[in-house]
């Protein structure tokens, strides 16, 4: 994420997508849009540590150094879909993870510590690849469900659709009630546009 720009393209997609965040939440209101967020380099924190409802959300830029510990975040989310903190009955969360799917740790056992968690299992997950270079494979075990592809990012401006569609549909099947137990639909990705190869998402 440190070469080509890829981290401040994300900066700048998240921030765009927030305005439209706040637009999904209006449209659910019988559903509490909260956003958190980790940030891994080497190691991994909470960049926005407490639940926050997306209209005080903001974002506070993400800087590259050293290593690529996703193994670490995804042990940290993992902790944040026991039972507690999360309630005993709740709309599943969204996991989102937009990256190179370039790992430096062991990402797998960090994956089942998700896997592992009630929670974890009922997320719906999204995963937008970030650059040329990408490792798709990576990504697509990361959302756990063979009929998902990852959406591919290769320039600011897919970039910054890929998050927005995150951001709104993804919410929208998330808080759409469904029968208890039942697995949720997978999302279906963005649409491609007519722009030529430079607006296309996928």
């Amino acid at each position: 994420m440190s070469v080509n720009g890829k981290i401040g393209q994300l900066n700048f997609a998240i921030r765009e997508a927030i305005p439209e965040m706040r637009q999904a939440a209006d449209a659910n209101p019988a559903a509490s849009l909260l956003v958190r967020a980790i940030s891994f380099a080497s190691g991994a924190s909470w960049h926005v540590g407490e639940p926050t409802p997306v209209d005080s959300f903001s974002w506070e830029d993400v800087h590259t150094y050293g290593g690529t510990d996703m193994g670490a975040a995804f042990k940290l989310a993992a902790g944040a879909l026991q039972t507690p903190p999360m309630p005993q009955r709740a709309l599943p969360p969204v996991l989102a993870l937009a990256s190179d799917g370039q790992p430096t740790d062991d990402w797998r056992a960090g994956l089942r510590a998700i896997d592992s968690t009630p929670w974890g299992k009922r997320a719906v997950r999204v995963a937008v690849a970030i650059g040329d270079d990408a490792d798709k494979s990576m990504l697509k075990e990361f959302l756990a469900n063979p009929e998902l592809e990852p959406l591919q990012a290769k320039n600011p401006r897919q970039l910054a659709a890929a998050i927005r569609w995150m951001s709104t549909a993804v919410v929208k099947d998330a808080s759409t009630p469904k029968v208890e137990d039942a697995k949720p639909a997978a999302p279906v990705g963005p649409p491609l546009t007519k722009g030529g190869d430079e607006d296309e998402i996928w």
